[in-house]
């Protein structure tokens, strides 16, 4: 999947206070020239581009494409309101099991961590902490052959497993990773244009994604199909994406024409369901892979062959869980860590005990993320 897809320049001028002085630090994914070929968003002081890193501590790239800024309709008639959307980049493709079982191998190792008593978690360092996902014990509850394809996207993950791979992200990089809200993750969908899809002609979505009679009922591997106007894979079809928000049939009646900002504009949630998804699948109708479509979690039946208490905070066991996933995105401005913690954290006290269960059953295990993590990790291994 090449990172430099032929799909036009995207101009964009995004009048951000932090954009300069970003830029001045060559931040990855920002140049200071406009680029001769290829996308990019232009910003005060430089502009956005494509990037491509090693996850640091393992062998797993994340290829990032950058998306304009502008202004997002969502919901219709009397009902619609106006999200104003700040430049950010977007993950390529979805999270695929390649870079997910590098974030699944802190279970053991955090729990190495805690055998000899290196980097504990305190009151005071606890905003560093992720809590890794507890290993797949009956992976053939996923997949009947027993195993799962690296390029394929991760599925049966929760929005927290989600979130909080995006928080081990973005502690062993330096940089700020979260999921997209609804109106983020849509605008990028449509790649610029009016939509329902982000292509023209509803008869070539075949070309752009997988959904149901196209598979023949197998998952396929992501970024096989063409992009959409922004360069990104599988976002009609796939697995359905999680986002930060709540799912909800209707919009809010108090935000009718109103200009909200995409943090305004985030319906979170203070339940464990339902929480919102976003896309279409690989196992749903071609109507059903429309950049409006969305599908709301139901922890009830998604857990109904998940026989621990607590159930798990990290996965769950049943379909439509198999064809759920993610990707992540990267604003172009930071914010200060504190702040990031509703992108990251359970807001469900629900899930808060079931999380603080776990760990205190010892099914669970927390530890620290930073960009120290991967040598700690090395030191271990030598040892």
């Amino acid at each position: 999947m090449p990172l430099n897809v032929k799909i036009g320049a995207i101009a964009c001028a995004a009048s951000l206070l932090l954009v300069s002085s970003i830029a001045a630090e060559e931040t990855q994914g920002i140049v200071k020239s406009k680029p001769a070929a290829g996308p990019y968003v232009e910003i005060d002081g430089g502009f956005m581009v494509p990037y491509e890193f090693t996850i640091p501590g393992t062998p797993t790239k994340l290829a990032m494409v950058p998306i304009p800024g502008g202004t997002h309709v969502m919901g219709t008639g009397d009902a619609a309101y106006n999200v104003v959307i700040e430049p950010f980049w977007m993950a390529q493709t979805e999270t695929t099991w390649a870079q997910y079982q590098e974030y699944m191998k802190l279970h053991n190792q955090f729990r190495q961590f805690n055998a000899t008593g290196i980097r504990r978690v305190t009151a005071e360092n606890k905003i560093d902490a992720v809590t890794a996902p507890t290993p797949i014990y009956e992976i053939s509850a996923i997949y009947e052959e027993g195993k799962v394809d690296p390029q394929q996207a991760v599925v049966t993950v929760t929005q927290y497993a989600a979130m909080q791979f995006s928080k081990w992200l973005s502690g062993v990089t330096g940089r700020q990773y979260r999921l997209p809200s609804e109106a983020e993750w849509e605008h990028a969908a449509l790649g610029g244009t009016a939509g329902p899809y982000s292509f023209a002609d509803v008869d070539k979505i075949g070309d752009y994604a997988w959904f149901a009679s196209k598979t023949g009922d197998v998952q396929p591997r992501v970024g096989q199909k063409l992009p959409n106007p922004f360069g990104l894979y599988d976002m009609h079809g796939g697995v359905w994406e999680w986002v930060l928000d709540a799912y909800r049939e209707t919009p809010p009646e108090a935000w009718a024409g109103k200009t909200l900002t995409a943090d305004e504009a985030i319906q979170w949630s203070a339940e464990p369901y339902p929480l919102c998804t976003k896309g279409g699948s690989w196992n749903d109708a071609a109507d059903d892979c429309k950049v409006t479509a969305k599908l709301g979690s139901n922890d009830l039946d998604w857990k109904d062959q998940e026989a621990n208490i607590p159930q798990s905070p990290c996965w769950f066991t049943s379909y439509p869980a198999h064809c759920v996933g993610f990707r992540v995105m990267c604003p172009l401005r930071t914010v200060p860590k504190a702040d990031m913690a509703k992108y990251w954290e359970a807001r469900s006290e629900d899930l808060k005990q079931d999380v603080y269960d776990q760990i205190r059953g010892g099914r669970g295990v927390e530890g620290l993320v930073d960009e120290t993590l991967p040598d700690a990790i090395e030191r271990t291994k030598q040892k």
